[in-house]
């Protein structure tokens, strides 16, 4: 069989595993094993060794459990609910309400845990019973906590970005510092957008009664301010050189753990079932890059990303009409494949190609977080749809109908990052000088 036929029937492979159902790890890692060895039989298989060790002896990688942990100990003590209580008190006088709460809650959470999932989870678990005894509207309150999930993709510390850096031996301080920007853009579009769609139909957000005194303001702050400041800690340690971020993170967990003692409950039982589902969590997202990087093996053993490189090359495709590929590139794996899957298939093939457009590789890489973003909320994979919907009990549709404003923002984010691309820039050039 010709070679292009053969990476064809690979990746068909590979989309008909997920399509039946198979965990992401076992169908990247299927097909890139048959694909070696139909290119270089047993022999081939010989460097399975080497390349397994090269993908797990990756300092970098050494972060992605301590923040896990970090985010897990906050959340089990009971410093979420603490946090979304506090915010709901300083932004209820808003238009929308708790409804911003959402989107301000998860934008915070997000700076401590790195991960969309846990992000909509977490926020979602304390948010939606509380939206639904009052009366918000569902439809754009469970859009609102879908979306806002995703911001723990770009607002750092992320996971994802620690995984891009992983295979484009890139910064993590600079891609961390790239995302601030942006994130702090995406959060405010998404509480403009509520504002006005509250605004232009009150019956979806109940006005909130009560004074807001100096006493509940104060009290507010009590409940925000340690997670603030233990975010501005460890964020400030890998800015300014004090700290890489695997050290900034084993701190993060120390201090997690302190504020837990003070401000929280954290009992011995929950602390295990913290160290247990974090386990869980990480082994999960470092079987999904050891599969990548066996596949990547193979598709490199091939010549695979030569050849793509190549062909992209020879098609004569000026910036924008790359950038549009990469558009349909990328929403098309975001409706197939989860966030960690779509960077670990396409940015060893696409990263070669970047220096021939004078692409910078921690620009790329907030604009592959984007993309990754917006695969969270797109069916039928966008797992962050099923996330919100298991916690309401209502329907997928509403939560999908939900998300489609949210979307259209994180196109406009995106649009505005080509159009000024120091909107992520900007923050790595200043604090690197």
């Amino acid at each position: 069989m010709a070679g292009e036929y053969q990476i064809i029937f690979i990746f068909i492979l590979f989309i008909g595993l997920l399509g039946v159902g198979m965990a992401v790890p076992f169908a990247i890692l299927l097909p890139g094993l048959v694909y070696l060895y139909w290119q270089g039989g047993i022999g081939a298989l010989h460097g399975m060794g080497l390349a397994s060790w090269g993908s797990m002896d990756s300092y970098t990688l050494t972060s992605i459990p301590l923040f896990v942990l970090m985010a897990e100990v906050l959340q089990g003590s009971g410093l979420g609910l603490r946090v979304y209580s506090g915010l709901s008190q300083l932004v209820r006088k808003v238009p929308g309400g708790l409804l911003q709460t959402n989107v301000a809650g998860c934008a915070v959470f997000a700076a401590v845990s790195g991960s969309s999932i846990a992000t909509a989870a977490a926020i979602g678990k304390v948010a939606l019973p509380q939206l639904q005894a009052r009366g918000y509207d569902m439809r754009l309150a469970t859009g609102s906590l879908a979306a806002g999930g995703t911001l723990g993709i770009l607002i750092p510390p992320s996971i994802a970005m620690i995984v891009y850096a992983t295979f484009t031996e890139t910064s993590v301080a600079k891609l961390f510092m790239a995302g601030v920007v942006p994130g702090i853009v995406l959060t405010l579009l998404f509480m403009a957008y509520v504002a006005v769609a509250t605004l232009i139909r009150p019956g979806t957000a109940p006005r909130e009664d009560g004074v807001l005194s100096q006493a509940v303001v104060l009290k507010a702050l009590i409940d925000v301010v340690p997670f603030m400041l233990l975010i501005v800690g460890i964020m400030g340690a890998i800015y300014t050189g004090i700290a890489t971020p695997t050290e900034a993170a084993a701190a993060g967990c120390i201090f997690a753990l302190i504020i837990a003692r003070i401000f929280g409950n954290l009992p011995w039982n929950e602390f295990l079932q913290c160290l247990k589902r974090s386990t869980l969590a990480v082994s999960n997202i470092l079987f999904i890059t050891y599969a990548a990087f066996i596949f990547s093996y193979a598709m490199s053993f091939a010549g695979v990303g030569e050849e793509v490189t190549r062909f992209i090359i020879g098609l004569n495709l000026n910036k924008f009409e790359f950038f549009l590929a990469l558009l349909v590139l990328f929403t098309a794996l975001g409706a197939l494949v989860e966030s960690l899957g779509m960077i670990v298939i396409t940015v060893p093939l696409l990263y070669p190609l970047l220096a021939k457009y004078g692409i910078d590789p921690v620009w790329f890489g907030i604009i592959v977080v984007l993309f990754i973003e917006m695969g969270q909320i797109t069916p039928p994979i966008g797992i962050n749809l099923f996330v919100i919907q298991s916690i309401s009990r209502g329907k997928l549709s509403d939560v999908v109908m939900g998300t489609v404003p949210f979307h259209l923002l994180m196109f406009l984010l995106l649009l505005m990052l080509v159009a000024w691309p120091e909107l992520a820039l900007w923050l790595p050039s200043r604090v690197s000088r």
